[in-house]
């Protein structure tokens, strides 16, 4: 099964952090991205550019609106995912466990939608 694991992390702390630090956490998520490839879990994965740079559509009476920013305001931000293939919740919940922001942020995980295809 696959499981969509989101970090949320402070876009105001890590704007806070230096060169030095920000250099340390991407080396951690490097060598983290390079374990769950290693082990056949990986199917995607990136990094997102900070909240401030999203955009919210939504539809309402056939008309599209736009607003600059997320869709709601909160103090962690959605900052990257991976997409992982574990047998099980628990797998999925081991691997979420190791990403480096579950140290300052929080992970969510959620199955992806399973859709019967029939032919």
């Amino acid at each position: 099964m696959q499981y969509l694991l989101l970090i949320y992390r402070s876009d105001a702390e890590y704007g806070r952090m230096t060169a030095d630090d920000r250099k340390a956490v991407t080396a951690e998520y490097g060598a983290y991205t390079q374990s769950i490839i290693q082990s056949g879990h990986f199917k995607a994965g990136d990094g997102l550019q900070p909240v401030s740079t999203a955009t919210t559509v939504r539809v309402r009476d056939g008309k599209t609106m736009t607003t600059d920013g997320p869709f709601a305001e909160t103090r962690e931000q959605l900052g990257g995912y991976y997409l992982v293939e574990a047998k099980d919740l628990d797998t999925a919940l081991g691997l979420a466990a190791r990403i480096p922001g579950a140290k300052t942020g929080s992970i969510e995980v959620r199955p992806v939608m399973i859709y019967d295809n029939p032919r």
